[in-house]
């Protein structure tokens, strides 16, 4: 409950009470008609997300500040997958994989769940969304294993976004798969030049710009100041992004729906399953989930079965 005083000419002290908004789903049309879903939470911050690859394409702090990255010529027109925000990435992460790049989950339309498993105790105040891929006719044949992808979209009471993913194998024949994921996040940055990420020096990496080469980042803090694509290895569950610099001139140049400034604003730090594939047999389910928060990037993976 929020208070203020107002003082009248006739010393007569009033108090004027504001009632937050309360925490809420609404299901509403986006860009091009596409079906959204807006989670509010109670002190002003906002997540988007498009039925259209169960993506995100707006998290909002309570300042309405956005923290998340859209490139200034995202298409919202399928089968286009939407440049920016969170892009769900599975069966294949990029080119690793007989698929078109990054898969087909983000090219899908999902449905929304209003009966689902809980994943746990629902703290108080907490508002999310349940949503389901489901393997199609179309996607056996160019991806012949059965599945089940159930996604949660969570805002909690201080504006953190969580997304808990479920991957089942409902093959019928026996058959294990193996597949490589990511949540895909494009973040929002303000100053280009002082772009420092916390928790990745030290380890080994993949350079997508040298045919993906393994190298040793011997730095403590990673800094940015020429084209990078890089896939960690080894990572630990929790990272920073301290005020942000990703300079990609080269790359922003060849991609169709990117601007030729946008680089200046965003960078792409990703939580993923990409050096070694998850393994799933009949009826194991994977469980991956990120948290994210103006803090701190947290991420767990794992399976059970």
């Amino acid at each position: 409950m929020i208070s203020y005083l107002l003082y009248v000419t006739i010393s007569i002290v009033l108090w004027v009470q504001l009632q937050p908004t309360l925490a809420s789903v609404e299901i509403t049309k986006g860009i091009n008609g596409l079906d959204k879903l807006v989670l509010r939470q109670t002190h002003g911050s906002t997540v988007d997300v498009y039925l259209y690859g169960a993506h995100v394409t707006s998290w909002k702090n309570d300042q309405g500040k956005e923290l998340l990255f859209l490139s200034s010529k995202a298409t919202f027109s399928p089968p286009k997958a939407i440049r920016g925000g969170i892009p769900i990435i599975f069966p294949q992460f990029s080119n690793i994989g007989p698929l078109k790049s990054h898969g087909f989950a983000r090219n899908r339309v999902w449905t929304k769940e209003n009966n689902s498993r809980p994943l746990q105790s629902k703290p108080i105040n907490e508002v999310f969304v349940d949503l389901l891929l489901k393997s199609t006719e179309d996607d056996l044949k160019i991806w012949p294993n059965r599945f089940e992808y159930r996604l949660r979209i969570t805002l909690g009471l201080k504006g953190e976004l969580t997304m808990t993913s479920r991957i089942k194998n409902t093959n019928t024949d026996k058959k294990p798969f193996n597949f490589t994921f990511a949540y895909h996040n494009y973040f929002a940055v303000s100053n280009i030049s002082e772009v420092r990420v916390e928790g990745l020096g030290k380890l080994d990496y993949l350079d997508n710009t040298k045919n993906r080469t393994k190298f040793k980042d011997t730095r403590d803090i990673i800094t940015i100041n020429s084209e990078t694509d890089r896939i960690y290895l080894g990572t630990p569950k929790k990272l920073a992004i301290l005020d942000n610099k990703k300079k990609q001139r080269e790359k922003s140049k060849t991609v169709d729906d990117l601007g030729p400034d946008d680089y200046k604003s965003m960078v792409a730090v990703e939580a993923s399953a990409i050096g070694k594939p998850v393994i799933l047999n009949p009826g194991q389910e994977w469980k991956a989930s990120q948290n994210l928060s103006d803090v701190a990037v947290t991420v767990g993976l794992e399976v059970q079965v």
